[in-house]
């Protein structure tokens, strides 16, 4: 049997990366796929209670798993994923139809980046409020992930980020590799990031 494809969706606290999962699943589940999501806290469960509140109309809680890492939740995604392989085993256990998992973790810095024993493909977010130098300064999860997402553009006149620039630095440090502006309020990017995150992607740029 073909296991679900696994998305790994990383990016520095605060970035959108919970909101952006609040957007994601109801879309995939149109789209005719069922869902699971894991969620990596150091101490609590807390992201996976909010996504079992947010999401109660289109995700029942025996989709969802909330990892308590103890440690840096880049080091259960990267260095030792044991515990997220756990989770997503116990996921699809509970739930053998399962076609598509959300592995979401957090950092404090740009250097997140997922096992490929653990991941597909991964998605990397940053938010404009952090700063637009942010493209600038690189890092692995900037660089290397399989698409980077520009959040919460719909705060860059409010925070005085130069959108532009950010585009210009995010191509000239990614190449080829897509990038992608988005406002999980508004819908903004959406569509693409959608269609990165299913078995078969279509083009994002």
């Amino acid at each position: 049997m073909t296991r679900p494809l696994r998305i790994g969706l990383g990016g520095p606290v605060g970035s959108g990366k919970t909101a952006l999962i609040e957007a994601l699943v109801p879309r995939l589940v149109a789209h005719g796929h069922a869902v699971g999501v894991v969620t990596n806290d150091i101490y609590s469960t807390e992201d996976a209670q909010r996504l079992e509140w947010s999401l109660t109309s289109t995700l029942d809680a025996s989709h969802l798993v909330g990892v308590q890492t103890g440690c840096c939740p880049h080091t259960a995604v990267r260095e030792d994923p044991s515990a997220n392989l756990a989770a997503l085993t116990e996921l699809e256990e509970r739930v053998p139809q399962l076609t598509i998992e959300l592995i979401e973790s957090g950092g404090d810095n740009l250097t997140l980046t997922f096992s490929p024993g653990l991941v597909d493909r991964s998605v990397f977010v940053i938010d404009v409020a952090a700063g637009d130098d942010i493209p600038a300064k690189g890092g692995p999860g900037v660089t290397r992930s399989g698409l980077l997402v520009i959040n919460k553009v719909d705060l860059a006149s409010a925070v005085g980020a130069n959108l532009a620039r950010m585009d210009r630095d995010a191509r000239a440090a990614r190449g080829e590799r897509p990038v992608i502006f988005a406002d999980c309020r508004r819908g903004v990017g959406l569509k693409q990031i959608t269609a990165f995150v299913q078995p078969e992607p279509r083009p994002v740029g």
